[in-house]
Formats: C-alpha cells, structure tokens, sequence
C-alpha cells in the first residue's frame, strides 16, 4: 500500500524527469500525460482498497489513507490528466507561433509536474505539518505557471498570488499550532505526531477554547487558498492571466487542497465543539463567496476572469453545503468538489482555444464561435451549462442535494438559507450563460482567421480533455455509479 501511495505522488513527476534528460517538447508532453494517467490509475486503486478495508497509515502517520484521502487524490489525478493532455497541446502551438521560448517550455513542463504532485501529496498525509508544507510547495510551483508569459498583468498577478496566499498559509500554520496548544493535554508521543486520526479519535480531550480559534484560523488561511471571500482577491487575477491548462489546475485541483484541510479542520472542530460553531463559520463565509463570485459574473468582461468568479461561487456552495451539514450536506459537497472539478478544468481547457484562435480575452471581443470554432464553441457552451447548474450534468444533481440539505435543516433559518441560496444560484446561472451565449453565437470573423490548432494532431489531442469531461459530467448528472456512491457515502463518515 505504501509502494501505491508513493506511485500516485511520483508519477506526475515524470514529465519533469523528461525535462531534465532533455527530452523533447512532443515526448516531455507525452511523459506527462502518462505520468497523469498513472496516477488516476493508482488513485482508482487507492480508493477501491481503503473502501474496502479501511483507512492506512504508515511512517508514524505521514503517510496516511481513508476515504476522504482517496476520493480527493481521484478528483485531483482526473484534473491532471485532463490538463496534462491540455497543456502538451497547448503548449506546442506557443511554442510554434513564438509566444514560449524553449526555456519556457521547460520551465512550464517542470513546474506543472511539481505542482501536480505536491498537489496530490496534499491528501495522502496525515501530518498536519506535513500538509501545511505540500499547500506551500504548490504555491511556488504554480506561481510560476501563473507568471510564465512574462506579461505586465501575468507578473502582477504572480505577485499578488504568491504574496496574498503565503500570508493565508502563514495564519494557517498558526492555526496549526494552536491545534497543537488544544492537544497539549494528549502528551503526544513520536508516533501520533498531530495526525488527523488520532486528534478525531480524542476530540473529547481537546481544549475547546483553542479549538475554536484554531479553527477559525484554519477557515481563513486555508480559506485564503480556497478563494472565500474576502480572501479571495489573488484569484480572478492568477486564473484569468495563466496559460488556460494553468487556470484549469488552479481552479479544479489547487482550490480543492484548502478545501480538504478545512474539511479535515470541521470533523475534528465537531468532535470537540458540536456542530453548531463550525456550520455557523462555514455558512458565514460560504454565503459571503456565493455572493461576491455571482455579483462579478453580473458584470462580464474577461471570460476567464469570469470563469475564476465562477470557482468563487462554488467554493462558496461547498462551504455552505458543509455548514448545512448532516449526511445530505456532506454528500452534496463532495459531489460538488467532484462536479465543479471536472466541469471547469472543461471550461478553462475550452477558453485556452478561445484565447489561441482570437487571440483576446475580452467576452466582447469573441463572437460566433460555433462556425469558427465549432467544437471548442459547443463544448464551452454545454460546460457553461454544467457548471452553471443546468440539467442533466453532474452539478446540477449535487446542487440539489445541497439544497435538499437546507431545507431539511432547522424549521425557519434552514428553509430561509436554502432559499437564498436558490435564488443566487439562479441569478449566477443567468449571468454566465448571458456570457458564453455571446460569444458562441452571432456573426463570427471570417471563415478561416480563426485557427487555435492548425495541425490534426494538435486538434486531436485538445479535443480529447474536452469530450471525455463533458461526457463523464453528463453520465454524473443521471447515475452515480454505484463504487462512486460507495466511495463518498464512507467519505461521508470519516467527516461525520
């Protein structure tokens, strides 16, 4: 088990190794996307191992598996395969048009494959230390993807990416620490070493006072990573100037690790403190995002700067799920982690092709993409869809479970919550359709200006991330296979 869990977080490596032997631009793409696949693969397995026999540790806890560890670890290695296979595309066409230098290419390939697998080492650890430096380790590796272009606005929002979410980890290491101070009565031996099990095995000897502020402290550092409002201002800027396979990452994989560690944080803050303070933090500051992310997807403009307020907005559904709490809240947030994962690595991957044929990021600026673009245009269309709620694709089913959450929560506020939340939900819903409608209808350029990839091969390999996470979130929006199912509702019981 051990060897499986070392194989999920080094082969994402093997794209960089490629780098290193001096491999070139078309085997480094290939060495990557296989390193991707064999990762999903490990995880699949992972999953289906712990189950069915339980959760594993090893090294005194820093290697560490259960459900919710292998659900996440599924989630994230899909993304990478999707944005591995966008990025070896992608990244050739810069290359050929001038845009990248080798040194760039390089640097890319290296980064992302850093980036992937600190990501996914993130949910295979139970040390609480340990977790805090892996978040770190993907902010400087992704930071520079975010600034790779070289642009102006691409340094800038570098810049404010790395600054802004090393202060959110900074209070989330001291949210670590005041974890510990809670834990001090427990006489930690070398083989506990501040391991979630073991802390929500005792939560009953925890200091509730600590507890309390380190778990809001958790909310906002991590929270910082997430995108909760008013944390949030690092992200329209990092996703919108990244390369789109970039954004694809940071949207569908990077959010989800401070997402895990505020999960981690409520199981063991419930174990200590009740239901009540947790669900209150998480509603707070859940509501704040759905509001905020919707407000901006009101006002247009930058489609992938709209894209990443859409990441904003569910990030904060999550949240709200979690604080509804109870089997049907749970469910419906991890369904959503999963949904919202695939459907916006889709819709950040479709805008690559956008910002290739264009050659703008302007929604303005982007008209009839169904006859310049057809497949891009259908594609960003229907994703546009799944990701704002439309049946019958995977978010809309865990939306509705969240939904179903609140209304089964407390007779007045759990109704009234639900309801607020509908109604932000809808008028998300019309606004980014509003958006992407635009821009796939009308009068397009003239037929022929409009080239993202002008080699089949290139076309091929862009269009496979595409169909295959359409097609896996419209199969979601009408049946949860049943290993799935299985795999969330165990989930379910590690955080309850």
């Amino acid at each position: 088990m051990t060897a499986l869990v070392l194989i999920v977080v080094v082969l994402p490596l093997l794209g960089g190794l490629a780098v290193v032997a001096r491999a070139s631009s078309w085997l480094t793409g290939a060495a990557m996307v296989a390193g991707g696949a064999g990762a999903f693969a490990g995880a699949v397995v992972l999953a289906v191992r712990v189950t069915r026999s339980g959760a594993f540790h090893a090294w005194s806890g820093f290697i560490y598996v259960d459900s919710l560890s292998a659900f996440f670890a599924v989630v994230v290695s899909l993304v990478v395969v999707l944005a591995s296979l966008g990025s070896a595309a992608y990244v050739s066409v810069e290359q050929e048009r001038g845009n990248f230098s080798q040194f760039q290419v390089r640097l890319y390939f290296v980064s992302f494959s850093v980036f992937a697998s600190a990501m996914l080492a993130v949910f295979l650890t139970g040390n609480l230390g340990l977790l805090w430096i892996l978040i770190e380790a993907s902010t400087l590796a992704s930071v520079v993807l975010v600034g790779l272009e070289a642009r102006t606005r691409s340094l800038e929002a570098a810049w404010k990416y790395v600054i802004i979410s090393s202060f959110g980890v900074t209070i989330a290491l001291v949210a670590t620490l005041f974890l510990f101070y809670s834990a001090s009565a427990l006489h930690l031996g070398p083989d506990q070493r501040l391991t979630w099990a073991y802390l929500f095995a005792h939560g009953h000897s925890l200091a509730p006072a600590s507890m309390r502020l380190a778990f809001l402290l958790a909310v906002v550092g991590y929270g910082t990573k997430v995108g909760l409002v008013p944390m949030h201002t690092w992200l329209p800027d990092a996703h919108s100037e990244a390369p789109s396979p970039v954004s694809a990452m940071l949207s569908a994989g990077l959010l989800n690790t401070g997402m895990y560690a505020i999960i981690r944080y409520r199981a063991i803050a419930s174990a200590v403190l009740g239901t009540a303070y947790p669900s209150r933090v998480l509603l707070l500051f859940g509501f704040l995002s759905v509001f905020i992310g919707v407000m901006f997807l009101v006002l247009g403009g930058n489609f992938k700067r709209l894209f990443a307020y859409s990441s904003v907005e569910h990030m904060g559904v999550i949240s709200v799920a979690l604080g509804f709490g109870g089997v049907l809240g749970v469910y419906g947030a991890l369904l959503q982690v999963l949904t919202h994962a695939i459907g916006k690595a889709v819709l950040f991957l479709s805008s690559g092709h956008v910002v290739l044929g264009y050659r703008t990021r302007e929604s303005a600026k982007v008209r009839g993409m169904l006859g310049s673009l057809p497949l891009a245009g259908a594609v960003l269309l229907l994703a546009s869809l799944a990701v704002a709620g439309s049946p019958p694709f995977g978010v809309f089913l865990s939306e509705l479970t969240i939904v179903r959450a609140g209304f089964a929560g407390s007779a007045v506020v759990g109704p009234v919550l639900a309801g607020l939340l509908v109604l932000l939900l809808v008028i998300g819903f019309i606004s980014l359709l509003a958006t992407t409608v635009g821009m796939v209808s009308g009068e397009g350029p003239p037929a022929g200006s409009v080239v993202a990839y002008p080699k089949l091969s290139g076309r091929v390999l862009a269009a496979v991330p595409l169909v295959g996470g359409l097609a896996v979130l419209g199969v979601l929006g009408l049946w949860v296979p049943a290993g799935l199912n299985e795999l969330i509702m165990h989930s379910v019981r590690v955080v309850l």
